[in-house]
């Protein structure tokens, strides 16, 4: 038996490497397809594309984005200023310094700027970080993955339910007076006298008797909603990726609940048709949650 997995969920991890420290968040929602983006700190894209490859072993569907933040431990490793850096934008800056269009700049805004301190910038070519920093990565896209199992268990119990409905209201409607076979020959005959009386040509009248007995039989409907019923049931035991095609299933379950509704000459059968549909409804808007 498979395990049914939801879309939405958030997770965290962190860990020391070194003197540095790390941290990832990571949180999905509903997507029709998979989109995995990722924020790292300056120098760091490199871990792009072995990060979308995490992604894409555990997720089919959802947005899904993940952030890194790191920080260096100034007091394991001192600071690391690129002086020469600093002097240069002090130089840059001095003629508009000396008209008055810009005040000095701080210390703190000069050491602020992309690699005027040693950060994660500097760490290129430290493997060590990088193996470091994807296992976090995919620890915390295990715990994503593990969040959005549990939003599955919770739609697995909702959507049988909606399925547990569908199928007590297509017996209610198998079972309705309407679709047996002695009414529906009833009625045709009835319908069939009033077209005699209307003298139709022979062609025509063999047409609209034909017509009449399609229409007036559900059967079919019934018999589709409950292959219908068995395919769900199969397809949430299968567990995900299956929201896909568990969508489509519900644009069938509506397709034979309208047919049902258009059909029936009965009220009562038509007031079951018509809850099938509010059923089905239901079912297709919780599957929108499943991946």
């Amino acid at each position: 038996m498979g395990v049914l997995s939801g879309m939405t969920g958030f997770a965290r991890c962190e860990g020391v490497t070194g003197d540095w420290r790390w941290t990832w968040e990571a949180r999905s929602v509903n997507g029709k397809g998979l989109e995995a983006r990722f924020r790292f700190p300056p120098g760091h894209d490199r871990l792009e594309a072995k990060a979308r490859d995490l992604a894409k072993a555990r997720f089919t569907r959802g947005n899904v984005q993940a952030t890194l933040t790191l920080k260096r431990d100034a007091s394991g490793s001192g600071l690391d200023i690129d002086t020469a850096r600093i002097d240069a934008l002090l130089a840059a800056a001095a003629p508009y310094v000396e008209r008055g269009v810009i005040a000095r700049p701080s210390f703190e805004g000069l050491v602020a700027l992309a690699g005027t301190l040693g950060g994660p910038q500097d760490q290129a070519a430290d493997p060590a970080l990088d193996a470091a920093l994807l296992d976090g990565l995919a620890d915390v896209l295990d715990a994503l993955q593990a969040a959005r199992r549990d939003e599955g268990r919770t739609l697995e119990t909702v959507l049988s339910g909606h399925i547990d409905t569908i199928e007590q209201l297509t017996r209610e409607a198998a079972a309705s007076a309407a679709v047996r076979i002695d009414t529906i020959r009833d009625r045709l005959a009835t319908r069939f006298a009033e077209l005699i009386e209307g003298d139709l040509p022979e062609d025509r009248l063999a047409q609209e008797a034909a017509a009449l007995a399609v229409k007036m039989d559900v059967r079919e409907e019934l018999d589709r909603l409950v292959a219908h019923i068995a395919s769900a049931r199969e397809l949430l035991a299968a567990g995900s990726p299956t929201g896909r095609k568990l969508d489509f299933l519900s644009q069938e379950f509506n397709r034979e609940a309208n047919t049902l509704c258009s059909k029936s000459s009965d009220s009562s059968l038509t007031q079951i048709g018509l809850a099938i549909k509010n059923a089905v409804d239901q079912f297709r808007e919780q599957v929108q949650n499943v991946e």
